[in-house]
């Protein structure tokens, strides 16, 4: 029998919300929210993240026509932008350090803050399902990510992962279906065949999932749309614009 309580329950129910209702996210619920937040791990005390609350209702309709025309985030009464931020850390330091040489540009400090960041905004989507709230990631945010970063005052050495819609959820879209934990769950080293093999049940897993959700009308499975997925060449140009912006320095 599965091990179960109040917590493990809401994660598991979790599902992305895409439709919300006009109620409004209170002041003291965001506050609550990003309490949690920043209470999540986080490498040597770090806290290489930041968070920009955007209700105005032009920018957010901007930030949905830069993000791919996502309707929902334009519709959402909080859209929560999440970014990597080491600038804090690069100024905060600078009166301690004279001149010497810093690191805050190297590919390890990405990636300790994009991994922050993550961590944070996960916290923050288990505490506002718990206060009855719903959530979406939106990473469509990157496929314009200079235009993003400007229209939000982003300076160096801060860049925009990803955004999050927050409202009441106007939906109940179901739970989707993810790999059998024997594919993501190794012991003690990896399994390379076994990973791929566990793929074969989720493809009829998924195949059958889809024809339910769309009356028949899709049912193809897991593998075939990963194929197309991994065969795009999604937001090419990131690289750039992160050395731009002072990372992926050494």
């Amino acid at each position: 029998m599965s091990i179960s309580n109040e917590t493990l329950e809401l994660m598991r129910n979790h599902s992305s919300i895409r439709k919300f209702r006009e109620d409004p996210v209170s002041e003291d619920q965001l506050t609550a929210i990003i309490g949690a937040a920043q209470m999540a791990s986080t490498s040597s005390n770090v806290q290489a993240y930041s968070v920009i609350a955007v209700t105005d209702a032009a920018l957010k309709s901007e930030l949905a026509a830069l993000a791919g025309n996502q309707a929902y985030v334009a519709e959402c009464p909080v859209f929560l932008v999440w970014c990597a931020d080491l600038y804090r850390l690069r100024e905060v330091a600078r009166p301690h350090l004279n001149s010497a040489v810093t690191y805050e540009g190297s590919t390890e400090n990405f990636i300790i803050g994009t991994i922050d960041a993550a961590l944070a905004a996960q916290n923050a989507a288990v505490a506002a399902e718990s206060l009855g709230l719903g959530i979406v990631y939106i990473g469509g945010l990157r496929n314009q990510i200079a235009a993003v970063a400007e229209r939000l005052g982003l300076p160096e050495l801060v860049y925009p992962l990803f955004g999050m819609c927050l409202g009441y959820p106007d939906q109940s879209p179901g739970i989707r279906p993810r790999l059998p934990q024997q594919a993501v769950l190794h012991r003690n080293r990896y399994d390379a065949e076994e990973t791929v093999r566990q793929v074969d049940e989720y493809d009829r897993i998924m195949s059958d999932y889809l024809s339910k959700r769309t009356g028949g009308a899709n049912e193809t499975p897991w593998s075939a749309i990963m194929a197309k997925w991994i065969a795009e060449p999604n937001r090419l140009d990131l690289g750039d614009f992160l050395r731009s912006k002072g990372f992926l320095r050494r």
